[in-house]
């Protein structure tokens, strides 16, 4: 599993807390220092079973500083690219298992996603 977050994200801290207490292994990757790339966002975004919209982190700096009407003007492509290079306009935390994909953190869905996985 691949855990990327940002260490000044309290839900990040939450989740990887989680992921310690039920002894899961990941991979943890610094998003702002390593955002996904366009390839892993165009196989990851339709995973999540998300809107690429929902993968904007709306209450953080990047994204105030590009402005809501901008945003809401730009393409798929053009979001995608932006999300590419700027890892704090994602929603975080991102945890990526093979094809299933979570955006945010839920226990429940982190525990499902756990049960799944541990199934093989």
């Amino acid at each position: 599993m691949i855990f990327l977050h940002y260490s000044g994200c309290s839900t990040c801290r939450k989740a990887r807390a989680w992921l310690r207490e039920h002894d899961i292994t990941v991979t943890e990757r610094p998003i702002v220092e390593q955002p996904p790339t366009r390839a892993e966002l165009t196989r990851w975004v339709p995973a999540s079973g998300l809107p690429l919209r929902k993968w904007l982190n709306t209450s953080g700096q990047s994204y105030r500083a590009l402005g809501k009407e901008k945003v809401a003007a730009m393409t798929e492509a053009q979001l995608i690219d932006a999300l590419s290079r700027d890892g704090k306009l994602v929603k975080r935390p991102v945890l990526v298992d093979g094809d299933r994909v979570l955006v945010g953190f839920d226990a429940a869905a982190y525990a499902a996603l756990a049960r799944s996985s541990s199934r093989g």
